[in-house]
Parts: C-alpha cells; structure tokens; sequence
C-alpha cells in the first residue's frame, strides 16, 4: 500500500498535464474533471491546473465587434430611402474634400485663388470670374480687374479674409498679390483649419443620421420592432463608413500639410 500511495502522488501531476493538453481552450465551463480510472479511487481536480478563461483582450474585441448589417433597400423603401441617406452623406463626405482642394493648398499657381469667393452687391462670385488671374513668379500673382473695376475692393476682402495669409496691394485696375513663403507656423494653421473644417463635417454628417432616424421611427406604428431596429442600425453603419473615410482625409491631409 504505501508503493501505492507513492505512485498515486507520483502519477497525479502527470495526469493533470495530460489533460491540460487535452482540453486546452479559451474557456472551461466545468471546474472539475473526473480522470480516468486509471488507479482506483484517483481523482483529479484540475480546476487549479486547466480553469482557462478568456483574456481581457479577447473579451474587448468580441464586445467591440458587431454584426454587419446590409439590408435591401426596396424592401424598406416604404421606411425610408436608405439611398437617400447614403447620397446625403457621400454629399457631405465631397464637400469636406472640396473644402480641403479649395482651402488648404500650399502650391502655388493661378488657380490657386480661383476658390476664393467674391462677395459684391449683385451677389457672389468666384474670384477668376470677375478678374484674369495670371503668375508673374512663384511669389507673385497678379489679378486683373479691368472688367471689373466696381468689384476691386471687394475682391481685397475677399482674398485678405482667405486662408492663404494674403496681403494684396491695388495698382489702378490691378491687384497685386505676394505669395508669402510658406512657413512651419503657417502649415501648422492650415492643419488646425483642417481639423475645424473635418468637425464641421462631421456635424452635418450627424444632423443627415438624424433626420433619417426621426424618420424611420415615424414608421414604428406599421413596422415592428425589429424591423425599425435594424433600419436603424442600417443607418448609423452607413454614418460610422462615413465618419472613417472623413478621418482618413484628414490624416492625408494633414500629412500633405506638415510635408
């Protein structure tokens, strides 16, 4: 009997291990596993050798991830159009990138002031149509108002309120405008500009999910639950697709920016 004793406390780790290999997994629902009969009366209590539980890390993912949901269009369209919404927030998507080409450049060329807007009294005009805008060196621009010599003191407003940190000067008919050097300080501004302009987006993005969500739960009382819920989160998936690619603008952005 004491051989017996011996080999039981001999045996038991090595058994435990073995079933560790055996039943090795993220969780264990059982806290306690019946060895085989291998010695009579031998039982191996492996919750202290092979209780797996899933990290903190893997719990976090699974909880952060979500179903993806992709629903036909024509079977809610009595709901609401969902490529409507789609449109509307691509729109505002576009915008931000207008916004971006029209604003934040640090080349310099003749259209480089085409964007800027000229407001007067018969209404607002771009700048390259009420004046012939030609580059005279890197470092200067020159624009022509000779067609429109009503509209020269507007169009100074006009280009000392851009974001080009401009500083024209008038010669008879003629804005004169130096192209100041681009500077650290001011690449730094147009990133900040950026990051409003990229916020500003994101807000509209915000008001066209609304809408549409106020929308699809005026159908609440001809749909059921489940059918509104999924609209719904329908939507906020388009809105989430778009709010990623106004992050991924700005980042490009902003790198273009700083150089």
């Amino acid at each position: 009997m004491p051989v017996m004793v011996a080999l039981n406390h001999l045996l038991r780790p090595l058994l435990c291990q073995s079933l560790l290999r055996q039943v090795r997994s993220p969780l264990v629902a059982t806290s306690r596993v019946s060895a085989p009969p291998l010695w009579p009366n031998t039982t191996c209590y492996p919750s202290a050798c092979i209780r797996l539980y899933a990290t903190k890390k893997s719990k976090a993912k699974a909880k952060g991830q979500s179903a993806k949901v992709n629903i036909n269009s024509a079977l809610v369209e009595d709901i609401i159009s969902l490529d409507e919404v789609k449109g509307e927030m691509t729109a505002v998507l576009n915008a931000l990138k207008d916004d971006f080409t029209r604003n934040l450049s640090i080349r310099t060329s003749p259209g480089a002031l085409d964007h800027i807007v000229v407001t007067t009294q018969d209404g607002k005009f771009p700048l390259n149509q009420l004046g012939q805008i030609s580059m005279k060196s890197p470092q200067f621009i020159m624009v022509n108002m000779s067609s429109f010599p009503e509209a020269i003191k507007a169009a100074i407003h006009a280009l000392k309120e851009s974001s080009m940190n401009l500083n024209p000067e008038v010669d008879g008919t003629i804005i004169k405008v130096p192209v100041p050097k681009v500077t650290r300080e001011h690449r730094e501004t147009l990133v900040k500009l950026a990051k409003q302009l990229s916020n500003k987006a994101k807000d509209s993005l915000r008001r066209v999910r609304s809408n549409a969500v106020t929308q699809v739960k005026k159908a609440k009382e001809v749909h059921s639950e489940d059918t509104i819920r999924l609209v719904e989160k329908q939507i906020q998936q388009l809105s989430d697709n778009i709010a990623v690619d106004i992050d991924k603008q700005l980042a490009a952005k902003t790198k273009e920016l700083l150089g």
